[in-house]
């Protein structure tokens, strides 16, 4: 099994959650890493996943809903300063499709949860490294992980809608 590095320079943990029922709040996770084992990335069967995410990193271009991300009502990052993800399962659904199933820890809850991921292709990089590229996505209820805080709306309806979708955009090479 051969190890791999993220290129943090071409690598994004996004995440999306309707707000007032009418538009999406969009954010990242600015920091992050991953241990990746494979023999082979071109087939993501052999591979080994344990993803960390820096919960207080999170960035949704607004400090003041960033700040209360972090609180209590939310993540909590004092108490809780890492959401982890760690493979249990990884099936090839078609040639450049899998399916990465795994344990998803926010706070101090892990569901299983699985990521549908597109293998991207691989190329080599100006200095001659090879490089492989994946997109994985997946939809959780945050309130499943404790995240349950909201507002009722006057005119009906919660002002952060349920359910998050999350993206993962990876460039990795060899390490």
């Amino acid at each position: 099994m051969a190890k791999w590095n993220i290129d943090l320079g071409h690598s994004a943990v996004n995440f999306q959650v309707k707000h007032m029922m009418v538009s999406k709040v969009k954010g990242v996770f600015d920091t992050y890493s991953a241990d990746i084992e494979a023999a082979d990335l071109g087939d993501l069967t052999t591979a080994n996943i344990d993803f960390t995410i820096d919960a207080a990193s999170i960035n949704t271009r607004s400090e003041d809903r960033d700040n209360h991300l972090k609180a209590a009502d939310f993540f909590d990052t004092e108490t809780y300063p890492t959401i982890t993800f760690k493979s249990t399962n990884i099936t090839k659904k078609l040639d450049n499709e899998f399916a990465i199933t795994g344990d998803l820890t926010i706070k101090d809850v892990t569901k299983s949860v699985t990521f549908d991921t597109e293998f991207n292709g691989k190329g080599t990089n100006p200095w001659g490294q090879e490089v492989y590229g994946f997109e994985a996505e997946t939809t959780i209820n945050r309130e499943e992980f404790g995240l349950t805080w909201n507002a009722a709306l006057e005119t009906g309806g919660v002002l952060v809608g349920k359910d998050i979708k999350i993206t993962v955009e990876l460039e990795v090479n060899p390490a």
